[in-house]
């Protein structure tokens, strides 16, 4: 029997404009919360490449590329979309209840 998922909020849904990301710091996690048009995806913030921090990257539609090696990741599976990254990106369930954003892990 697994453990019920603890809930933690991230931030407001007005925190995060339309098509943009923000880096947000919550229970020992480095987090990037991004703005899909009015949808919240969130993935660890850190690239599994380098030292990039997705939350800056530039975001295209459901993808974001890295600002240190231009590796380009899907923003809602986490899936490797370009190189030079291999391995994919941790992404979260998310949940958006009164105007917050939170993420549920186990």
């Amino acid at each position: 029997m697994s453990a019920a998922p603890s809930r933690i909020e991230l931030c407001r849904v007005e925190d995060v404009g339309a098509g943009e990301a923000r880096r947000i710091e919550a229970a020992g996690l480095t987090l990037a919360v991004f703005n899909l048009d009015g949808e919240f995806c969130v993935t660890d913030d850190h690239c599994t490449h380098g030292t990039g921090s997705l939350s800056e990257g530039f975001i295209d539609g459901d993808l974001v590329e890295c600002n240190f090696h231009q590796g380009v990741f899907n923003i809602r599976t986490g899936e490797v979309v370009q190189p030079p990254c291999m391995v994919p990106v941790k992404t979260y369930r998310t949940v958006v209840e009164d105007g917050r954003v939170y993420i549920e892990v186990t």
